[in-house]
């Protein structure tokens, strides 16, 4: 596909670095060519190997060092290149160039990841999504590091070390991977009244994502903007995804993990390579400096949100994907992010998680990359050239002519000279900062819950009850009884009804929280608990909830075709026709990968058969029409995988479309065991039965429908 999202000084550093292997011969690392790769150099045929086949060594040893220390967290990614393009201009609030010159169009690299899970875990896991995001600005790379979720699980990064060793796989024997599901992570969240925001947005459908182009992204922390003039807003960072926020159903992402454990990187990569690219609008919340205490809770505590409702989200951008990576390893697994990435215009709030940030980002890429000039790597580089006073180290590839290496000097003729804030130089946020040396946390941090509250209420009836079964699942895969109990009670602040319901499914009772041998520490601020009556302040927000987002619109939903021998090619194609024109990607799904042979002789040939995939990884289904199709579908052989989809889909509440003669089939799924109408089935019975299923198709689901069929999704 054409590049034409990356500025031309950056494709010029990559494209050096690129290798087309095509039609050349094959040479050692130095570029000598090889004449023989299949033996090693021996004395004699049958012979020991010899120590002086420096060919080997090399191979051998390049091997031997291939992999290298994976990320602590955010292991599991995904990444693609693309372009943000700026059509509304902020220079009201910053000096930042590429928020400033309207229609102005920066190059960037995108990783999308899972948290807690190693890299070769599911794509599937309930679990927070990264959403980092690396600009090449005109003044030096600026790296947005953010997530799929606007808070965190806690308020001081000192803390960060105990979350993650919680949720990772217990020490003694490194169960369970990528989940969340178990003793110690449980342990650590009920002694941790902090947590419970968060909690309430990780148990939620937002933690299982449809796909990463269907997640929003935030940038979690409340930054600054810097205006030309010095002075100073509050901002927060928002990426909400053009074609809607949707989830799939954790029983869909338990199965989809055993089918396809790469559903997300494979969505992404395939929508790519399809020309389907993915796109955001770029949103901010601007808050000025002398409205910092107008709120009821403190900006710079990252388990809090500003609610739409309060400071509106102003779109100013648009992020858009539209190039794969060329190489997985020398991109999406070397690119390293970095909060303290700044251009000017930019500046970092005091909020103590975002603090810590900025000293753990060096440090873990320094263990990874194993060199400090891992931002001379191809994916890293600045597109603006770099010039200081930095020397040697693994791995330098800059070649810097002269004899100067510090500053100042007069031999260098003073050069590279410091620049003046006017001529871009940058400069932090000057604010008076004072007070005694002390380890506490500011009593504005103190309310724990109303804004889980007001997450809790925003949610529709299903989404509310799949929050309850997803907190019902994990606290029942913890072994101490104890643990329940404390979660129960802290979810009793939240909801007292959730709070019964969890109890009572999980074998505990509803207690109340007790000082200082109950669920908080014995050290902890007192008025944690006093703050769990208190009520948010917007007692629901409708950008909380996915029932609100997007559903106009088919485009990337991917649709099955069922059919087999004798399916009516007229009807087929008249539906393919539509939803492809809607941006829809039809697959043809058959008993076997054999061709099928339609009723006027034509051929379809399958990308699915019955048993290699599932309906879990389909939006939607049509049942193609004609009667032949229909018998082999339901001939002994067939009938328990054709039935099997069908049910299973009609479970988690997506369109299915029964082509005409496709009767029997309807009759012996459990959809046709139903008497009433459902909006989410489509039969053939009118003109405007493929307008009917397509309008189904754009809801995503009709998750409403779980609670009418007695039979959660």
């Amino acid at each position: 596909m054409e590049n034409n999202n990356l500025s031309d000084d950056k494709m010029e550093q990559l494209d050096l670095f690129k290798t087309d292997n095509s039609e050349q011969a094959l040479t050692t690392n130095q570029g000598l060519k090889i004449s023989n790769n299949q033996d090693t150099l021996k004395s004699g045929e049958r012979g020991p190997s010899l120590l002086e086949d420096f060919i080997l060594r090399e191979k051998i040893t390049h091997f031997d060092h291939e992999r290298i220390p994976e990320r602590i967290v955010h292991a599991r990614g995904s990444g693609a290149h693309g372009v943000f393009t700026l059509n509304k201009s902020l220079a009201k609030y910053t000096k930042a160039k590429f928020l400033s010159e309207e229609g102005k169009e920066t190059p960037v690299f995108v990783r999308f990841s899972t948290v807690a899970g190693s890299a070769g875990s599911t794509d599937l896991a309930r679990d927070v999504r990264g959403f980092a995001i690396k600009f090449y600005t005109d003044e030096g790379n600026y790296d947005l590091v953010g997530n799929n979720i606007p808070v965190f699980f806690i308020q001081d990064a000192i803390k960060f070390p105990d979350l993650i060793h919680a949720v990772k796989p217990e020490p003694d024997n490194q169960i369970p991977q990528a989940a969340s599901a178990h003793d110690t992570f449980w342990d650590f969240i009920s002694l941790m009244p902090e947590s419970m925001h968060m909690i309430m947005w990780i148990m939620s459908d937002r933690a299982i994502p449809r796909s990463y182009r269907m997640m929003e992204g935030f940038g979690v922390h409340t930054f600054k903007f810097i205006n030309d003039e010095g002075k100073m807003h509050f901002v927060k960072f928002h990426f909400k995804p053009k074609l809607g926020v949707h989830s799939v159903a954790w029983d869909e992402a338990t199965k989809i993990s055993g089918k396809d454990p790469d559903f997300h990187r494979r969505d992404l990569w395939e929508a790519i390579e399809n020309g389907i690219f993915p796109e955001w609008d770029f949103g901010v919340q601007i808050v000025p400096e002398e409205d910092e205490d107008r709120f009821d809770f403190d900006l710079l505590d990252p388990t809090k949100l500003i609610p739409e409702e309060e400071v509106p989200v102003e779109i100013v951008g648009t992020l858009t994907l539209n190039r794969n990576p060329d190489n997985f390893f020398a991109e999406t697994e070397q690119i390293a992010f970095h909060p303290g990435n700044l251009v000017p215009g930019i500046d970092f709030s005091n909020d103590p998680l975002l603090q810590g940030r900025l000293f753990s980002y060096t440090d873990t890429q320094l263990s990874r990359l194993g060199s400090p000039n891992f931002h001379e790597i191809p994916i890293n580089k600045s597109v603006k050239t770099v010039h200081n006073n930095q020397r040697d180290g693994q791995m330098r590839q800059q070649i810097a002519k002269g004899k100067v290496s510090y500053e100042p000097n007069s031999i260098g003729g003073g050069c590279p000279f410091q620049s003046m804030m006017k001529d871009g130089g940058f400069a932090s946020h000057q604010e008076r900062v004072e007070g005694p040396k002390i380890r506490a946390r500011s009593q504005s941090f103190v309310d724990h819950y109303s804004q889980a509250k007001l997450f809790y209420n925003s949610q529709s009836d299903p989404e509310k009850r799949h929050l309850q079964n997803a907190i019902i699942f994990e606290l029942s895969k913890v072994t101490i009884p104890a643990i329940r109990e404390r979660v129960v009670a802290q979810l009793n602040f939240i909801n007292k009804d959730l709070a019964a319901n969890v109890a009572k499914k999980v074998g505990v009772e509803v207690t109340k929280l007790s000082q200082p041998n109950g669920s908080i520490p014995a050290d902890a601020d007192p008025k944690s608990l006093q703050s769990s009556e208190k009520e948010p302040s917007t007692q629901k927000s409708d950008a909380l909830s996915m029932q609100n987002t997007i559903k106009d619109s088919i485009e990337s939903r991917v649709i099955g075709f069922i059919m087999e021998d004798g399916v009516k090619a007229a009807e087929v194609d008249a539906l393919k026709s539509k939803l492809e024109a809607s941006g829809a990607i039809v697959q043809i799904i058959a008993a076997s990968l054999s061709p099928v042979t339609a009723d006027d002789g034509s051929k379809y040939t399958p990308k699915h058969s019955l048993t290699s995939t599932a309906s879990v990884c389909f939006d939607a289904l049509y049942i193609a029409g004609g009667k032949k199709s229909a018998e082999i579908l339901l001939n002994i052989e067939n009938k328990p995988g054709t039935i099997h989809f069908v049910n299973e889909a009609y479970k988690h509440c997506k369109a299915i479309y029964f082509g005409n003669e496709t009767d029997e089939i309807y009759k012996a799924s459990n959809v046709g065991s139903k008497s009433h109408d459902d909006p989410a089935i489509v039969r053939a019975e009118g003109e405007n039965s493929d307008e009917s299923f397509i309008k189904a198709v754009a809801n995503h689901r009709i998750w409403e429908l779980e609670l009418e069929r007695n039979n959660p999704a």
